[in-house]
């Protein structure tokens, strides 16, 4: 069946449908990783955006049930070069294109990702439609342009859980941590189980009050997709846990974190997506290779310097990747250090979060 992705600037690309038909409109990204599209697809953070991938081959290693980080697949459709049809892996259980058709998302092969990346490099990510049903290029186009895109949306209501869960608890435990779900990883979890923390998930919109309740040791911001300066309610529910509890973001959650202690954000030219970005730790000098996947961030001019140090800036870019509280025990990263997929670079910041709850205590 024949597909085509329709640009809102006009640029259209034909090509090949595998996985569901049907038409689907979202803010077309790339992203740079060499393998992971298992872990790619399950993101949360990647709601309301159409992803293709960098690396030509897709596909070839298939699916299992162990690699998904979240219940199902968000994003709004797929596209690469080449999809394999022949999967070789002893993990495997299902072909990507079977994966694609039983969550109902539309997938693309047989297109020019390297022309399209270089295409959104120059003119920036944008609204764009993936379709197998409409083949007039004019109605494809108009449709991108009437999209709603990601600026001022909440996607996050669309992605956090109905109600509050207990994750898994570590044999032993030693803390308890309310994460904040605005798209939570599912290995982000697991790095907190791995450090023997009970791990109790909330919806974002949860109140201040509501978490306090559950007495945590520490309080974690999750990732997440779209504007965070739409999602209003995280915003104030941060804001009235500073200073009362230890509060560790990751992603969207250094964003809410940012806006919640007076800051402000913007979107960037056309987002970090992949696993291969550098980040350097401005207090010990080291390099990090860092899983990324966001498309704004916090403006470091906006940031109070008297209460606020930057901690982490991106090589690539020089745009900001962490920040922390001069007084209090509160920090936050821009990069995933849980990985999946990509480099465990960053997983110490796992433990410096362990070290600021113990002080606490």
């Amino acid at each position: 069946m024949k597909a085509i992705l329709a640009l809102e600037d006009g640029t259209i690309f034909h090509g090949n449908s595998f996985g569901a038909s049907g038409e689907r409109s979202g803010e077309v990204v790339f992203n740079t990783s060499m393998a992971g599209y298992q872990e790619i697809l399950t993101d949360p953070s990647y709601k309301g955006q159409i992803v293709a991938m960098t690396y030509p081959l897709i596909g070839n290693y298939g699916i299992n049930r162990e690699d998904v980080e979240a219940k199902k697949i968000f994003l709004s459709g797929f596209v690469v070069k080449e999809y394999s049809k022949l999967a070789s892996n002893w993990r495997h259980e299902k072909s990507l294109g079977d994966y694609l058709k039983e969550n109902n998302i539309l997938g693309i092969e047989g297109i020019d990702t390297r022309a399209l990346t270089l295409h959104i490099r120059q003119a920036g990510a944008m609204k764009a439609v993936l379709s197998t049903q409409d083949t007039d290029e004019k109605s494809l186009l108009q449709k991108a342009r009437e999209s709603s895109g990601l600026a001022g949306i909440d996607l996050v209501k669309e992605v956090t859980g109905a109600k509050k869960y207990i994750w898994s608890k570590a044999v032993k435990i030693a803390h308890t941590v309310v994460v904040l779900d605005c798209g939570v990883k599912y290995n982000i979890l697991r790095e907190l189980v791995e450090r023997q923390c009970k791990v109790i998930v909330v919806p974002a919109h949860t109140s201040a009050k509501e978490i306090l309740k559950l007495k945590p040791d520490g309080v974690l911001l999750s990732n997440g997709p779209g504007d965070p300066a739409a999602v209003k309610y995280a915003i104030e529910t941060t804001r009235q846990l500073i200073g009362k509890v230890p509060i560790f973001g990751i992603c969207l959650g250094q964003q809410i974190l940012g806006l919640a202690l007076g800051g402000s954000t913007y979107k960037l030219k056309f987002g970090h997506h992949g696993a291969n970005h550098p980040v350097k730790d401005l207090a010990t000098g080291k390099i990090a290779i860092t899983v990324q996947n966001h498309g704004f961030c916090l403006d470091i001019k906006s940031l109070n310097k008297k209460e606020i140090e930057i901690t982490h800036i991106n090589l690539n870019d020089q745009t900001l990747e962490g920040i922390r509280h001069k007084k209090l025990p509160v920090f936050s990263v821009q990069f995933h250090p849980e990985a999946s997929p990509g480099p465990h670079d960053a997983k110490y910041l796992f433990d410096e979060f362990m070290e600021m709850i113990k002080k606490s205590k």
